[in-house]
């Protein structure tokens, strides 16, 4: 495993650096007092892990850790600090784990078991070399045996939402009115269909010189067509498959329930506009809400709280309307004393709903955080 560590104090880095050869099996490929040198270096050197102190002179260790995921993003951010108020920041970034100076051997081996675990969940595995692979979860793309397939380009807006359509009602009829009445509502019958003919075959040519082999067959007399995927996979039908055919979350499964949360990247066609999209749109979110708020609750029953508020931040950024996931923060922040967090959680929260919505909270959230807020100020 390929490591980078980056302090400005030299004892410090020398005695992780010996500790982490002692300990795991790592390879220490580079480490740097200097965090500007380490930035310049990072790209190059692709690490797959990063130890990296807060505490530094030259640069917060917060704001080098989010450079340092633009420019390695396979990489996991492991944050060192002497002080722990910096957790909510740490936690906001997604950094695999946050661990208090003076480190521990105990709790260096928790970290790279966490990393261990996150390294086994990455998708996609067991894909073979040649199958293909649609993805629809926020962007539609394709890959060949896990690998990006970057030679699509569709020839216009209307290639890409025809195909987008068939797609959606893959396998099944999609008569020639349907689409015209989608792409070409304004134009006469004559021209709509020409429009319809000339996209079909573009649709076509472009999938061919992707060698991608899908389908499109005209049936029904030429009344429609059907597109056929074959054997390709399905992201969100993979993943829906797999939230559904799951037990609860434990200690025998937590690792495919995470890598099952992992997988869902975003909404289905979430890039685009597609108004007959939302009705599946919303079925998945719904779905992945569901998950994402369970396997957050075990983690909290297994205090695995860091785990726990990485989930929350991931609930209110992919749905930023959720009451649960703010809620869940809030509790979260709670348990590890990070009153200031508590309080920015229910603000956004509550200018969300009273401002843009125009409704008030939830009796439940609103109670809970006038007790603790009641707790907090007798506790100063």
């Amino acid at each position: 495993m390929r490591a980078m560590l980056v302090d400005d104090e030299r004892l410090a880095l020398i005695k992780l650096q010996l500790m982490l050869e002692e300990l795991t099996p790592v390879q220490i490929i580079a480490a740097y007092t200097d965090p500007y040198e380490a930035l310049k270096a990072a790209p190059e050197l692709d690490p797959e892990v990063i130890f990296l102190d807060i505490d530094m002179p030259e640069m917060n260790g917060v704001q080098a850790g989010e450079m340092l995921q633009n420019l390695c993003p396979r990489a996991k951010i492991v944050f060192v600090t002497a002080y722990n108020n910096y957790a909510v920041d740490a936690f906001e970034l997604n950094a695999l784990d946050y661990v208090l100076k003076p480190v521990s051997r105990a709790r260096l081996l928790k970290t790279f078991q966490r990393l261990e675990e996150r390294i086994e969940l990455e998708p996609d595995k067991n894909i073979t070399d040649h199958q293909i692979m649609i993805r629809s979860l926020q962007s539609l793309r394709f890959e060949r045996g896990g690998q990006p397939l970057s030679n699509i380009r569709w020839r216009t807006s209307k290639a890409q939402e025809l195909f987008a359509y068939l797609f959606h009602n893959r396998n099944r009829f999609v008569s020639k009115d349907s689409l015209i009445d989608l792409l070409w509502p304004d134009f006469n019958l004559k021209k709509a269909s020409t429009h319809l003919y000339t996209t079909i075959y573009q649709v076509r040519q472009c999938l061919k010189q992707g060698e991608i082999d899908l389908l499109i067959n005209n049936v029904s007399g030429g009344e429609g067509y059907t597109l056929e995927t074959g054997s390709a996979l399905i992201d969100s039908y993979e993943w829906e498959k797999g939230i559904l055919t799951l037990e609860p979350a434990s200690t025998d499964n937590v690792q495919e329930h995470q890598r099952l949360l992992d997988f869902y990247t975003g909404d289905y066609l979430g890039d685009y506009d597609y108004l007959w999209a939302e009705s599946e749109r919303q079925r998945l979110r719904t779905i992945w809400l569901h998950h994402a708020l369970s396997l957050a609750a075990y983690y909290i029953e297994t205090s695995k709280i860091p785990e726990a508020v990485t989930i929350y931040q991931r609930v209110v950024r992919l749905q930023p309307y959720s009451e649960q996931g703010y809620f869940g923060l809030m509790k979260t922040y709670d348990m590890i004393g990070e009153r200031s967090g508590v309080e920015e959680q229910y603000n956004t929260l509550t200018a969300l709903w009273n401002g843009e919505l125009g409704i008030g909270l939830s009796a439940n959230i609103t109670r809970w955080y006038e007790e603790w807020k009641q707790h907090n100020f007798r506790s100063l």
